[in-house]
């Protein structure tokens, strides 16, 4: 079961901390968060955020990826005790020249990443460095919740979202692409896989969903594969949950993808109207699994 948070009269006051990343996402949690009554306090991360979001929240402001400590003096400063994550972090940032100059890491950050940034010690797996980032905060008394805990309503449920029925060579596809992407996401590496005729095309890793769809496009250039996207065998909730919108759609109609298959109840969909419209327009087909990819929803 879901938590459903909804302000009681005492703490309507007291904000909602937002640390937002690149996309969509953090538009609808912030609307989502309003329409239920909390005020919300955004902190956007510098070449990830869109600078609109700053007109739907009460309080905001910038860090770079490196300002853990910033971002916290924000909240602190504002009242926020309670705070949730949306976007995607480009994590590849980390392995370009010159990232520290740009990002500024301050001292919080280097000190929650002294494995990584310091001793070269400590792993940068996504959940590895998400769960650092977490507990940071959890020093200074600020707690993150999963996003889907203030809006409920953006999980996608099982069934056909859009397009014709799978055929029985697409449905082979996806319980094979299925397999393929818990065992991927169980071991950290990505979320997503492109399959065809039950070959692995292409899958994804540090590059993130768009990227890994567009190289399976370069690869089969006669297109019709089909995308697998899943949680993580033991997802955290509060972050890194698989979401999907417009743009994936988009990216996979100019790579010549066909089908779409996600995990209900453990996937983020965003604009779910225009993304049906989009996906009919594009003739992409669209289903949400529950549990085993073989049990198709109706």
């Amino acid at each position: 079961m879901f938590k459903i948070h909804r302000p009681s009269d005492a703490n309507k006051q007291q904000p909602i901390g937002l640390l937002a990343g690149w996309g969509k996402f953090p538009f609808a949690v912030a609307e989502a968060l309003r329409d239920a009554g909390h005020r919300v306090a955004g902190v956007g991360i510098y070449d990830h955020a869109d600078p609109s979001l700053a007109q739907l929240c009460d309080h905001f402001d910038w860090i770079g990826i490196g300002g853990i400590g910033k971002a916290i003096r924000h909240f602190r400063r504002w009242g926020v005790q309670q705070a949730t994550m949306a976007g995607k972090v480009h994590k590849v940032l980390l392995y370009q020249p010159g990232w520290w100059l740009k990002h500024r890491p301050d001292w919080k950050t280097i000190r929650a990443f002294s494995p990584q940034l310091i001793f070269g010690s400590g792993d940068r797996r996504d959940d590895t460095l998400l769960h650092t980032v977490v507990q940071a905060f959890a020093r200074d008394g600020i707690t993150f919740e999963p996003a889907t805990d203030f809006a409920p309503e953006l999980l996608v449920e099982a069934g056909h979202i859009a397009g014709k029925r799978l055929t029985s060579k697409q449905q082979s596809d996806v319980e094979f692409g299925w397999k393929i992407a818990k065992s991927m996401g169980g071991l950290d590496i990505g979320q997503s896989v492109c399959i065809k005729d039950q070959t692995v095309i292409a899958v994804e890793a540090i590059e993130g969903t768009d990227l890994c769809i567009q190289r399976a496009g370069q690869l089969c250039k006669g297109g019709g594969f089909t995308l697998v996207k899943v949680a993580k065998p033991q997802q955290d909730m509060r972050f890194d949950v698989p979401t999907v919108g417009t743009k994936t759609l988009e990216t996979m109609s100019a790579a010549g993808g066909s089908v779409l298959a996600i995990e209900a109840d453990r996937t983020i969909l965003l604009e779910r109207e225009k993304f049906r419209r989009e996906a009919a327009l594009r003739k992409i087909t669209v289903v949400a699994f529950s549990g085993a990819a073989a049990q198709a929803a109706a």
